[in-house]
């Protein structure tokens, strides 16, 4: 459950935007990075992997678990890099890019934005990438391998997690819009990440584990999504998802 008091994150601490701190184990660079998950313990687990800023170089200045957070927390730190969850509370990660699209567009001081996920979904993947992200990396990644994408995405670069970037090549290959699936749009984002898991044989543990939910919200979810597709058994909801490549 989203905090109220999180918009404000550690944006309090952070240093001007440009100023430099002493050389240190990162060979003297910086990158201020705001951190946007739903999901406070993952949030406090990346703090304490990436952000020892004299190791690092990475500078956590600010953290939020939903769109209007994320937006506030963004628009009063300016990050030059923002972790960002696909599936949040509020309209997602695309809403919180379409509501930054000018602090993207910015050429003096331009706000980047990583996409770090569970979801490896082609769906999840193309969106956050049209939406403006400069990459997308899943929640497997070690925090060494983190912490270099943020700096290459700070740089310019475009980064993925390895299957991942294939995604993109086919999506923007094509001219033609990926169709859109009705049934697909009825199921919320948490029920299309429960689905996706029931159907790689995650059992309902497993799957809370994973989400950081209660294996009840997990009973929830597959109810809401076999009523939802008016299907009767986790069989069938795999085979449904696999039609669609969603596993």
């Amino acid at each position: 459950m989203s905090d109220p008091t999180e918009a404000n994150g550690t944006a309090g601490a952070a240093e001007p935007a440009g100023q430099e701190g002493p050389a240190d184990g990162a060979g003297g660079r910086r990158v201020r990075v705001v951190l946007v998950d739903d999901h406070r313990m993952f949030r406090t687990g990346v703090q304490a992997e990436i952000g020892r800023t004299e190791q690092t170089g990475v500078e956590v200045v600010g953290e939020a678990a939903d769109v209007d957070q994320a937006v506030t927390v963004i628009t009063a730190t300016r990050p030059e890099v923002v972790l960002l969850d696909v599936h949040l509370p509020g309209g997602g990660g695309v809403e919180v890019l379409r509501r930054c699209a000018a602090l993207m567009a910015d050429t003096e001081r331009p706000v980047r934005f990583l996409a770090l996920s569970v979801s490896d979904a082609a769906e999840d993947v193309i969106g956050v990438i049209r939406g403006g992200a400069r990459g997308y990396v899943t929640k497997t990644i070690t925090g060494t391998d983190l912490v270099d994408s943020v700096f290459r995405v700070q740089e310019g670069d475009a980064v993925f997690s390895p299957r991942l970037a294939g995604f993109v090549l086919d999506a923007f290959a094509s001219t033609d819009a990926p169709p859109v699936d009705e049934d697909l749009d009825r199921l919320t984002q948490r029920e299309r990440e429960v689905l996706r898991l029931i159907a790689r044989g995650y059992a309902y543990k497993e799957i809370a584990k994973q989400l950081f939910i209660s294996v009840k919200t997990v009973e929830s979810h597959v109810s809401a999504v076999l009523r939802k597709l008016q299907l009767s058994n986790r069989h069938e909801l795999t085979r449904w998802a696999t039609a669609r490549r969603l596993v």
